[in-house]
């Protein structure tokens, strides 16, 4: 089991003038596709110019029908997964409640072979969605939408969330190793090394401002607009239920819980929990794999608190805090930005509502979801006395 978790904390991607390691699930993919795929490129590029003018539906509908045959290795299939996303937004969005053939067979046959959904997930928007601007480092998204640099800068600042928490996968293999063997030490200065990292992502994550895109980040699973889902024309007359992508699908943050042994189920709430674990089913093959790798075979928290090592406990707990920092700042975020406006929105039109029956992007009830996380990693602080 150390051998796979070794494996999988392998490189996604590497810039080769650099040794240390980037990050492993974020995924440097092509600009362009084959001659003949490029159309999909090219129309979830104009999106927001299109949709502007009121022309992205005439588009979309008149794409050619294209086999998926030809879409030669992974990363060109992920590029046409993250193309055909972004057209599958912008076409539903538009009060559509069936996806025409032409973009549901090849998005509903390509998602199958990557194991995938076919509606755009959190790899698709932020992991995949963006490339390098200039030799400096800087970077730009792949494809945008309408909400120009605020959607841009949501989809970068996660990204380097990511990439900010990613570089403590690397001693994943070392914690396990510390724990096999034992070896306090060295376990108390990989714990440290995740906690650093952990609290660099949520200084990261204080640059996240507006949610100003989200209509175009939305669900048809538990969604108002799509009671009963999408029709994928040429796939199923029957309607198909999918959560749009969400930060619950961010590998990295089920990682940690997984590795620390911090467990959303309640007894008086199973629904977090639950939740959680199918969006393991939005993520990239490799990524569940791995994650099932590290919850199978972490004991830390055990080992950390049958311990008589404060010093031990209180590295251990710096991990949680931060956790909780950062699940904390999201509902900071959240209330800001989505309830508060929502809830302004609702008055000025003489209607009620709560704050716990607004949506997140991935089809939740959104406060009493992020509440629940908060509190359950909460719960999972050791005493260190």
């Amino acid at each position: 089991m150390l051998k796979m978790v070794r494996r999988w904390t392998c490189l996604e991607w590497r810039n080769e003038e650099e040794s240390s390691v980037n990050c492993i699930f974020i995924l440097s993919i092509k600009e362009e596709l084959p001659d003949r795929y490029q159309v999909w490129v090219k129309l979830a590029k104009n999106l927001p110019t299109l949709v502007e003018e009121g022309q992205f539906r005439e588009e979309a509908e008149q794409l050619p029908e294209l086999s998926i045959d030809e879409l030669q290795g992974y990363k060109e299939q992920r590029l046409a997964h993250l193309a055909l996303s972004v057209i599958t937004m912008g076409y539903v969005w538009q009060d559509r409640n069936v996806l025409p053939r032409n973009i549901a067979v090849p998005f509903w046959n390509l998602s199958e072979k990557l194991g995938l959904p076919p509606i755009m997930v959190y790899a698709d928007c932020v992991l995949a969605n963006w490339k390098k601007k200039d030799p400096l480092g800087n970077m730009d998204t792949l494809f945008a939408f309408p909400g120009g640099d605020c959607s841009k800068g949501f989809f970068l600042v996660s990204l380097l969330v990511e990439k900010a928490a990613a570089s403590a996968m690397k001693v994943i293999p070392d914690i396990f190793e510390a724990v096999k063997k034992k070896n306090s030490e060295s376990l108390k200065e990989s714990l440290q090394s995740v906690a650093s990292s952990v609290y660099e992502a949520y200084k990261t994550f204080q640059l996240v401002h507006v949610y100003l895109f989200s209509l175009f980040c939305f669900s048809w699973k538990n969604c108002s607009l799509l009671p009963k889902g999408l029709i994928y024309e040429g796939v199923s007359e029957i309607p198909k239920e999918f959560a749009g992508g969400s930060a619950a699908q961010s590998s990295i943050m089920q990682c940690f819980d997984a590795l620390l042994g911090i467990q959303h189920t309640t007894e008086n709430d199973e629904k977090s929990a639950k939740y959680l674990e199918e969006m393991r089913n939005y993520m990239p093959s490799p990524h569940k794999i791995f994650l099932e790798a590290v919850a199978s075979h972490s004991s830390v928290r055990d080992f950390v608190s049958s311990s008589d090592d404060i010093q031990l406990k209180k590295a251990y707990n710096e991990c949680v805090k931060a956790l909780v920092h950062i699940r904390n700042y999201h509902l900071q975020v959240v209330n800001k930005y989505i309830i508060s406006p929502s809830s302004k929105q609702d008055s000025e039109k003489g209607q009620k509502s709560s704050d716990d029956e607004v949506k997140g992007t991935g089809g939740t009830n959104l406060l009493i979801f992020l509440r629940s996380v908060r509190d359950t990693t909460k719960r999972a602080l050791l005493e260190e006395s």
